[in-house]
């Protein structure tokens, strides 16, 4: 019987086999083959993102937008090239600087250091910008550079060595700006009348379109700027065109709040009016100080002579005039308090001068019990500003000092007294009329009805 025997293969030729295998494998795997990049080199561009419409006296952050283009048309592989590291389509440490051309805008920012920029990508770099306030309308172009380096080519030594060769490169982008016509109110002078703390007045302000539109339909309004004491009581003059350059004279009533100090105080001034497109807008805020004079205010500089317990007197007392404006119709009034009262506590002052005194005179009656010490009465003045709006001046405290009553002043001011004095002359009287109905001898030694004896 024939027994079949298997094909022997020795160990080692197998592993030799398996060997080449992957020598082979590794030598003819795309996978592993390297680059070289024959075309391409950054292409840029530069846009403003968003709108690019601007006005006159703006200050804004520009965000400009660079792109770049650039592709890479060709490639070489093979598997013993080595592949770069960097593309020759990226821009590599971009220094982008905006300057202003022959445009009416003044470049804040400094050059900025934009990184690196691969192409088919974009990347966003800020400036600062203010636009000048006398800026025509237009289209500008403002010059943005761009220095950057990128491959230029790229040398093989062996099989694990590359060489790369850049070059340097700057490019001169053009960046549209626009700016729009705008209305730019200008203050020339602020004139007060009447303005003083406390009081309402007048202000006359000369405004000026210092823009480049020419507004319609245009309403000026004054308002309160931030917490200032002065407020306007009328803040709106409708004043139809406003052309550029032209000038015009508003007038607003104003009101300043009490213990408000002399001195410049802020209100804002807004122009809304129709534009070139017929929208309604409105102008930036426009801050201006406004004179303000001290509050109108007056001193006690007499005080009144002592009264007595129980007695009615006059008060005098003499009111000053320490404001800086003259007022008119002033009264002065009286606040008793226990044991004072009084029957008129109205002294008319009349009109007063700065630095003007007038005399005003109170009838009190003081209780005969009051005990014996100085008391404080309030006093007030009522009066009216040069434009005739009435006002009332802070509480003033007269000082008056109840004493007791001595002499003469002391037997009248004692109720018993008086009521034996009564009585003594009714007596006195009684006795004098007897006496003459009986004839009996009068004073100075006559009879009365009879003569010559």
């Amino acid at each position: 019987m024939n027994e079949k025997k298997g094909i022997q293969v020795p160990l080692i030729h197998v592993v030799g086999l398996v060997l080449i295998i992957l020598i082979i494998s590794l030598t003819t795997n795309p996978a592993c083959a390297g680059e070289k990049y024959l075309t391409g080199n950054p292409e840029l561009s530069a846009t403003i993102r968003g709108p690019n419409q601007f006005y006159p006296g703006d200050e804004v952050t520009v965000p400009v937008i660079i792109q770049n283009s650039g592709l890479l048309e060709y490639t070489f592989t093979y598997p013993t090239t080595l592949t770069p590291v960097d593309l020759p389509s990226t821009a590599k440490l971009m220094v982008v600087t905006l300057s202003p051309g022959d445009a009416p805008v003044t470049v804040l920012s400094d050059p900025q250091m934009a990184g690196d920029l691969k192409g088919g990508s974009s990347l966003a770099v800020n400036f600062q910008v203010r636009i000048s306030r006398d800026a025509p309308a237009g289209t500008y172009s403002l010059p943005l550079s761009v220095n950057y380096t990128y491959l230029y080519a790229s040398e093989q030594f062996g099989q694990d060595a590359l060489h790369y060769l850049y070059r340097e490169k700057g490019e001169t982008l053009d960046l549209l700006l626009l700016v729009k016509p705008k209305v730019i109110p200008e203050v020339i002078s602020v004139e007060p009348e009447s303005v003083f703390a406390g009081s309402e007045g007048f202000l006359t302000i000369k405004v000026r379109n210092a823009g480049n539109e020419d507004g319609k339909n245009t309403v000026i309004s004054l308002l309160r700027s931030g917490t200032s004491p002065v407020s306007p009581v009328s803040g709106e003059n409708y004043i139809g065109d406003f052309p550029p350059g032209n000038e015009t004279v508003l007038q607003y009533k104003v009101g300043v709040l009490r213990n408000t100090g002399a001195g410049n105080y802020p209100v804002d001034l807004v122009v809304e009016y129709t534009n070139i497109d017929g929208n309604t807008v409105r102008s930036d805020v426009v801050t201006t100080g406004v004179p303000v004079g001290g509050e109108i205010t007056f001193d006690i500089i007499s005080t009144p002579s002592p009264v007595f317990s129980g007695a009615k007197q006059s008060l005098e007392v003499q009111y000053k005039n320490t404001g800086h404006s003259a007022i008119s119709g002033a009264q002065a009034r009286l606040y008793p308090l226990d044991p004072f009262t009084s029957g008129d506590d109205l002294s008319y002052l009349g009109d007063m001068a700065p630095g003007e005194t007038r005399t005003a005179r109170f009838d009190v009656t003081v209780d005969r019990e009051a005990p014996i010490k100085e008391y404080g009465l309030d006093t007030e003045i009522r009066y009216r500003d040069l434009l005739g709006n009435d006002q009332v001046s802070d509480r003033m405290r007269i000082p008056v000092d109840v004493i007791q009553p001595t002499g003469i002043q002391a037997v009248l001011s004692n109720p018993v007294v008086m009521v034996l004095i009564v009585i003594a002359l009714i007596v006195v009287i009684l006795l004098l009329v007897s006496w003459r109905k009986k004839g009996l001898p009068g004073f100075f030694g006559r009879t009365p009805g009879k003569k010559g004896q």
